[in-house]
């Protein structure tokens, strides 16, 4: 296939084919399912002040040393576990990060007691849906907004660390609560549908 019949994507995720793909397969698509909105949260909270494609690449070392991000798991960490991880050359070895990991997992399960799900508290804020942002270049997109702010400090109430309104706006986007595809990207309409 040429240039010339490749789709418009969001200039962002440039040429990299890891990067493209995450575009065109994930990112902005709705995400519902409570274990995959921890998978995300967590590699969230561990790009916070790196770039995404950093954790990106590192994704599927995350899954093989944080139990294929099983947040039941991870809950449960003690201090060997911890030290192990802060050993593993795999991910980000921040200790403040991994140990955020675990007491992330803890309250994300409180707070799947409180609500039935982590979905149904997440999608709250938005009364389940999808903000559909109509961005024609990437500097219009914003870094956080007044909804990641409420989020971020709700968050921060119950108990999850390494969630300011930053990384909670590029959770809200890498989920699909807020579609920031750029109008001209082919995923912008294809997400708008889901």
């Amino acid at each position: 296939m040429s240039n010339s019949e490749e789709p418009i994507r969001c200039s962002w995720c440039g040429t990299d084919p890891l990067y493209v793909d995450y575009h065109d397969q994930e990112w902005g698509s709705p995400v519902r399912d409570d274990q995959t909105l921890f998978e995300f949260l967590l590699m969230e909270t561990f790009q916070a002040g790196l770039s995404w494609i950093t954790v990106l690449r590192k994704r599927e070392n995350f899954r093989r040393a944080f139990d294929d991000f099983d947040y039941q798991k991870i809950a449960q960490y003690g201090e060997e576990k911890i030290a192990q991880l802060l050993e593993d050359p795999g991910i980000i070895r921040n200790k403040l990060k991994v140990r955020a990991a675990v007491s992330n997992a803890q309250a994300f399960i409180r707070t799947q007691e409180e609500f039935g799900s982590f979905s149904s508290y997440f999608w709250g804020f938005t009364e389940g849906k999808p903000i559909v942002n109509q961005f024609l270049e990437m500097k219009e997109v914003p870094a956080n907004t007044p909804l990641s702010d409420t989020i971020s400090k709700d968050l921060k109430k119950r108990g999850f660390k390494f969630v300011g309104t930053t990384v909670v706006y590029a959770h809200m986007q890498a989920t699909g609560m807020v579609n920031d595809h750029m109008v001209g990207c082919f995923r912008h309409n294809e997400v708008k549908g889901l």
